[in-house]
């Protein structure tokens, strides 16, 4: 496993009482092998995979995702539902089959875009908190949705950096700075991070950690990719702690101009 500065541990992710040394979730979908998968998580240095209930098999192959990835905190998503009843459904699925209460709801309300239907997302996480869930929602950068889904008992709230698979990055930095500021629960960036300097963008802006995938899996070398990216989650977060500089309008020297040669 990639090895990161030791300060990580220091500033650890807390999530419903569990403590994570990495800020980078990483998906387990779309690799060119599982066995290329496996060595990527591995080298992301992440802690927490995802994976979609329906790819997940119960009868324990040997092919299996989650023998592959054995000693990981499996994040089970109901990736594909479009209704809070499908939803509900596959979280309880997960629930039995992977032993977790965790559980990523997704719930689409456009095949186009991939963009959370509100109400039926909403409905979902409220019907899974009062179940002893611990929800974690993929939505809309909407600082007034995700409020919401706080005020509901979300263990964390997971906005849209762009739209799914897209790579465009952090398509609202205005809004999502807004909803890490405003949040009382962590807010992980998930979906449109592209490459590492858009990771460490969201984790500047005060994410508490980001999920991706398709940044990795599709990679020309997905290995190195995760590593880049647990690399960039971590150097986001330092920086985001250590306070950048102002950003100024003019030159400022950084050496003092008294007692120049000449002068």
């Amino acid at each position: 496993m990639t090895q990161f500065p030791d300060d990580r541990h220091d500033d650890p992710l807390v999530i419903a009482g569990i403590s994570l040394g990495s800020r980078l979730f990483i998906g387990t979908a779309g690799y060119p092998t599982q066995a290329i998968m496996a060595e990527a998580v591995a080298a992301s240095g992440a802690e927490v995979v995802t994976a979609s209930i329906r790819r997940v098999s119960l009868q324990g192959h040997g092919s299996d995702t989650v023998q592959k990835l054995k000693g990981y905190r499996f994040l089970p998503n109901t990736a594909g539902c479009e209704t809070a009843r499908d939803a509900i459904m596959t979280a309880e699925l997960a629930r039995e089959a992977l032993d977790t209460t965790w559980i990523k709801v997704e719930v689409i309300g456009d095949r186009e875009t991939l963009y959370p239907d509100v109400a039926e997302l909403l409905e979902a996480c409220r019907h899974l908190v009062e179940e002893g869930f611990t929800v974690l929602p993929y939505c809309n950068d909407d600082p007034v949705v995700c409020q919401r889904l706080a005020d509901l008992g979300c263990a964390a709230v997971m906005p849209m950096g762009s739209l799914i698979g897209s790579g465009m990055g952090i398509a609202n930095p205005a809004n999502l700075e807004l909803i890490c500021r405003r949040s009382p629960v962590p807010v992980i960036v998930d979906a449109g991070i592209g490459t590492a300097s858009d990771a460490v963008i969201a984790m500047e802006l005060g994410a508490a950690g980001c999920l991706l995938n398709t940044a990795v899996a599709k990679a020309d070398d997905p290995i190195r990719m995760a590593r880049a990216m647990g690399h960039a989650v971590a150097a986001g977060r330092l920086a985001q702690r250590a306070g950048r500089i102002p950003r100024r309008g003019r030159a400022e020297p950084s050496s003092p101009q008294l007692g120049l040669v000449g002068s």
